[in-house]
């Protein structure tokens, strides 16, 4: 299911700006709406649907019913032109078929603990790795179908990917009891503590989007490389991000999540200064092994580590980690258009700079709420 979901996602996601200037004609003004109204409806969406899926043992009626709505919204998609039934689709089917990527997550880990496990961090890291798999395969896989059957083929396609993530929901998984909630004030952490901990994940997610946004604009404007070397580089980095989140995910029935999410956040302070003071391409592309650490110790483990923090929250907690990446990117737009005026070199150490401010709230961020 994470499989199908990643692919359906990473065959469209890269070219809904294309799709939007292109296809439907849509003016710089309205793309720009389109492109924060999205993420916003998303948010919005899995948080009421994560508040829900923790009080009944409903996880796979959600999973299959988002996934459903995903299909409706591609394929719907595949044939509609006009900008403003896609945007009424985007704030409704398209936001709830965003809940797939937290609730699967959530329902993983409630099979975890059903079953014993003391692995779930490892396993989710698994789980996200696959995610990150998806999104190596997905873009050329979109790029074939643009050429041979445009916009139509590529949505269609995702609708298909979505259909079969319904068929799983529905005929391969199995309704799962919550296990009991345990006492909030001898496990949980206080909600100011548990925001903290979002909040560093968002900070830290919003200089990774940044980092790629910029890539292929400081090579070409700063370093004079090109834009195939932003390819190589970035295709370097998302090569290494597999295994490094099979490792770190070993490493968590070992070490605290607390402990190796921190270090990832110094990793991601320590990669965006090597990038803001590099000189030549070749050293950008030797960053590569430091930002792919940073990337699978944050997000291979960073959901895990919220869930760990709101025990028999699953859903919950899976959603606040998963709705730190929409308001990353938010964060990350003007950024950008900063660098565009300051040089491309600013996006790396205004990214620093995030990472740093990321690292300082999950620092501090580490006591219990007491009993």
């Amino acid at each position: 299911m994470f499989l199908f979901v990643g692919l359906s996602t990473a065959v469209v996601g890269p070219f809904v700006s294309l799709f939007l200037s292109t296809a439907v004609k849509a003016d710089p003004v309205h793309v720009a709406a389109f492109l924060v109204v999205g993420p916003v409806s998303t948010v919005v969406s899995s948080t009421l649907i994560g508040r829900v899926s923790d009080r009944r043992p409903v996880r796979r009626k959600i999973l299959a019913g988002a996934a459903a709505a995903g299909a409706l919204s591609a394929s719907a998609t595949a044939f509609v032109r006009d900008y403003w039934v896609l945007l009424a689709l985007t704030v409704t089917v398209t936001a709830i078929s965003g809940s797939l990527f937290p609730q699967a997550f959530a329902y993983a880990r409630e099979v975890l603990e059903r079953h014993g496990s003391t692995r779930a961090a490892m396993t989710i890291s698994t789980l996200r790795m696959l995610f990150s798999i998806a999104w190596v395969a997905g873009p050329p896989v979109a790029a074939v179908l643009l050429s041979t059957g445009g916009f139509r083929a590529l949505y269609l396609s995702a609708a298909t990917m979505y259909a079969v993530a319904v068929l799983v929901a529905v005929f391969v998984l199995e309704d799962v009891v919550p296990a009991p909630k345990p006492e909030r004030a001898q496990d949980g952490h206080a909600p100011s503590t548990v925001l903290r901990v979002v909040a560093a994940l968002m900070l830290l997610q919003a200089a990774g989007v940044l980092g790629v946004q910029a890539m292929s604009l400081f090579l070409s404007h700063d370093l004079r490389g090109s834009v195939r070397d932003a390819g190589l580089v970035l295709g370097l980095c998302a090569a290494l991000e597999i295994p490094l989140m099979l490792g770190f995910g070993a490493l968590s029935t070992r070490w605290p999540l607390r402990r190796l999410v921190t270090a990832g956040a110094g990793l991601g302070v320590l990669y965006y200064v090597l990038v803001a003071a590099s000189a030549h391409t070749w050293q950008v592309a030797a960053a590569q092994l430091v930002n792919a650490s940073f990337i699978a110790a944050v997000q291979g483990l960073g959901i895990s580590y919220v869930q760990e923090m709101l025990p028999g929250e699953p859903g919950r907690a899976a959603t606040l980690a998963g709705n730190a990446y929409p308001v990353a990117a938010i964060v990350a737009g003007p950024l950008l258009g900063l660098a565009q005026h300051f040089g491309f070199r600013f996006a790396y150490a205004a990214a620093a700079l995030l990472c740093a401010a990321g690292l300082v709230l999950l620092l501090t961020s580490h006591r219990r709420r007491r009993p």
